[in-house]
């Protein structure tokens, strides 16, 4: 049996497009059981643009910054950054599109493999991660990618997403 080819690549304007119909027309209780709050996601075009605009900028002005991941060169999820403060810190985002290829430990190797663009590109000191706490995969994934749990707390942990309980990850970049 074969091996798949993993692989992460920044963003491009390509991917927008995938990026927008994970979130706009993905099953209402998937999102809900994610934690986003329906009512908050922006309009499609909006949500477009500021995608756009976020890929043209330098990487000290981003408010926003990802990566596509790809199995066998096909993207089939992202990781992004957001917020983010060029230079010190950043909240990762952890998101599989392909339900194929959720729950199979691939989450490990992808933010393994996402880390040093955020680190290197970025310029970041910390990166951080709060999934729900009752969401174990995106818990034991972090936690097998080297990530240390600060806190359980209750929070509202994105622009687009209700209070709810969440698990605060962190991992330092390397000193070299």
């Amino acid at each position: 049996m074969l091996k798949n080819k993993l692989s992460v690549r920044e963003i491009q304007d390509k991917d927008v497009k995938l990026i927008a119909d994970y979130w706009f027309k993905a099953n209402k209780e998937y999102l809900i059981n994610m934690g986003v709050d329906i009512e908050k996601l922006p309009a499609r075009e909006d949500f477009t643009a500021m995608l756009q605009t976020q890929l043209t900028l330098p990487y000290e002005e981003k408010k926003v910054y990802g990566v596509v991941w790809c199995v066998n060169d096909e993207p089939i999820g992202h990781s992004n950054l957001n917020p983010l403060t060029y230079g010190d810190h950043g909240f990762m985002h952890l998101h599989i599109w392909n339900t194929d290829y959720r729950n199979n430990g691939y989450g490990v190797d992808f933010i393994k493999m996402t880390l040093p663009y955020y680190f290197d590109n970025i310029k970041l000191k910390k990166v951080y991660c709060q999934p729900n706490a009752f969401n174990p995969s995106p818990n034991r994934s972090l936690e097998k990618a080297g990530f240390k749990l600060v806190k359980e707390y209750v929070t509202t942990p994105g622009s687009i997403t209700f209070e709810q309980v969440v698990k605060l990850w962190e991992i330092k970049a390397e000193i070299k």
